[in-house]
């Protein structure tokens, strides 16, 4: 199976053949995926080099023009590094674009804490207008690639990851997916947790939803799910910062008394290089960390 950043390249390298709208913008990551694209489209396909606040204004300059932009490089520097040209260069010019980010929370372990954004969708939500989509799969990314290409001039963020769940899942690039039915709670897997949190719960009575567009939250479905299980009971399972989408749900419940538990990245850095499925079960993200996470919760009621 080829990886969502393949799969990204590959796509992306398609779209920009079929509308000439669509622009790419690198920062030297990823510019071998999108060599023969370059060649095919000179004037469309941009690397700056490592300049990653120039990458974003780039980006917002070919959006001025009419031009649909793609922005590719790690999370921690298309997101975090050049926050305040997102900020200003997208939000504040009133244009759109499509930033896709790389390297999570710990997809790289070993590139260290700079290679690392547990904090980017956080980010994100302190500014207007946002989608983001988090894919589980590479069928899913290539899906929600292809929404957040077309999306005329909306400000839309796709959140790759070498974690992956082992089946694809149909996405719309909008609503939630109910995937199983149980009476003590519902469980929110966002993205490549979806693998994890079933393996947790798979003998516990729980409803799950599976969530691969986050921005805008699907409080309808959340809302159906709570009332189908009649349980006020949820855990929300993210990719990154935990507590990161604790106030949409809170907001989705706000008319009934509920609980909320936000399972994901915890603040405390992990100083050791390991391996992604270290950082998982050192973060408690693992099945097992799962399971016993969520239990607990549902037995203090």
């Amino acid at each position: 199976m080829d990886t969502m950043r393949e799969r990204f390249a590959a796509v992306t390298s398609r779209l920009l053949d079929e509308d000439p709208r669509l622009a790419v913008v690198l920062a030297e990551i990823g510019k071998d995926g999108f060599a023969d694209a370059a060649q095919k489209h000179p004037g469309r396909v941009v690397n700056v080099g490592i300049r990653e606040q120039l990458l974003v204004g780039v980006g917002g300059g070919l959006a001025l023009t009419g031009l649909r932009p793609v922005l590719h490089t790690f999370a921690g520097f298309l997101v975090e590094r050049p926050f305040e040209q997102v900020k200003l260069d997208f939000g504040h010019q009133g244009v759109g674009g499509v930033l896709v980010s790389a390297g999570g929370s710990y997809d790289w372990p070993a590139g260290g804490f700079t290679h690392m954004a547990p904090g980017d969708v956080g980010l994100l939500d302190t500014l207007d207008g946002w989608t983001v989509h988090v894919p589980g799969h590479p069928d899913e990314a290539e899906t929600l690639l292809r929404h957040a290409a077309a999306a005329g001039d909306d400000k839309v963020y796709v959140r790759l990851s070498v974690q992956v769940n082992a089946v694809p899942r149909p996405v719309d690039g909008a609503r939630f997916q109910p995937l199983r039915q149980g009476g003590r709670g519902v469980v929110l897997a966002i993205g490549p947790m979806l693998d994890p949190v079933l393996a947790a719960t798979r003998d516990l009575d729980l409803s799950v939803l599976y969530a691969t567009t986050v921005r805008p939250f699907d409080a309808a479905a959340l809302r159906a799910a709570v009332d189908a299980a009649g349980s006020t009971d949820v855990v929300i399972v993210e990719p990154y910062l935990a507590g990161t989408s604790t106030r949409q749900v809170n907001e989705a419940l706000e008319d009934r008394p509920h609980r909320v538990l936000g399972l994901g990245v915890g603040r405390r850095e992990l100083r050791r290089y390991g391996q992604l499925d270290e950082h998982l079960a050192g973060h408690g993200l693992d099945a097992r960390g799962l399971r016993g996470r969520i239990t607990g919760f549902l037995d203090a009621r």
